[in-house]
């Protein structure tokens, strides 16, 4: 029988990807995880593709480097600029990607109306619209770009009103679009969607892919075949360990260590 990874490694250009990696931890409670959030450069989603490009094959190869036998890009953005890349350079290595849950919204949509907020860099992406054009041809798609926010929602104040600006900005032009399903289009912005969703209004559907991810790590690496203790969680950054610290410790339920990512 197959055998779990030792380690999976996933990163993110900063908090967001934390999303991801509880939804990992859910489905493989027994695996290791490693998990490198690239907060001295986030957001990604306002950089060059260069710059995006240069960074996730960085981290990667940290994540290699560290014993990791599959890895997740817990990160939209990274999916629509480097995931090919990445995959060209190790052919051979299980890699899994997030991106927009566009499919699951035109499934799920009522009215034909859905929108996607995203992070400008996913949004302008070959990848993306490659997305929108095979799953949307027959819906209405709405994109809407959200710079800044995933900056803000790293600062940890889910309530300042920076924060709620911002988000008041981007649904404003949904609402009037009247779309009744909006794709989170960074893995950021689960960890703020009960603002998203007073914002919108009751009666909208959100799309997070992020269990979707873990099940696809699940399938591509089956259960051992005897069950074993619970597995590791670390979590390295290149920002500050404190952030990091407060945000794992209110969004995460589970025992993590937090490290500075050497190196990076």
């Amino acid at each position: 029988m197959s055998t779990l990874p030792s380690l999976i490694g996933a990163f993110d250009s900063g908090v967001g990807g934390l999303s991801v990696l509880k939804a990992l931890h859910q489905q493989l409670p027994s695996s290791d995880l490693l998990y490198v959030a690239d907060s001295g450069n986030a957001p990604y989603g306002e950089r060059s593709d260069e710059f995006i490009t240069d960074r996730t094959h960085r981290v990667a190869s940290h994540l290699l480097a560290q014993g990791a036998q599959l890895l997740v890009l817990a990160c939209n953005t990274a999916t629509a600029v480097s995931a090919a890349s990445l995959r060209e350079r190790w052919p051979g290595l299980s890699i899994v990607a997030v991106e927009p849950g566009v499919k699951p919204a035109v499934a799920a949509s009522r009215n034909g109306r859905i929108g996607v907020m995203a992070t400008p860099a996913t949004l302008r992406s070959d990848k993306f619209q490659r997305l929108a054009q095979t799953h949307g041809s027959d819906v209405e798609i709405h994109l809407q770009p959200c710079p800044g926010l995933a900056g803000q929602i790293e600062r940890l104040e889910a309530e300042s009103p920076a924060l709620l600006d911002l988000i008041e900005r981007f649904t404003m032009p949904l609402r009037e679009a009247r779309v009744d399903t909006v794709v989170l289009g960074c893995t950021h912005y689960p960890f703020v969607a009960r603002q998203i969703q007073a914002a919108l209004g009751a009666d909208i559907t959100l799309i997070d892919t992020a269990d979707a991810v873990a099940r696809q790590v699940l399938r591509l690496a089956p259960p051992q075949s005897q069950p074993r203790q619970a597995g590791k969680v670390r979590l390295q950054t290149t920002g500050t360990v404190e952030s990091l610290e407060q945000f794992a410790h209110r969004w995460l339920s589970m025992a993590c260590e937090v490290t500075v990512a050497a190196g990076l």
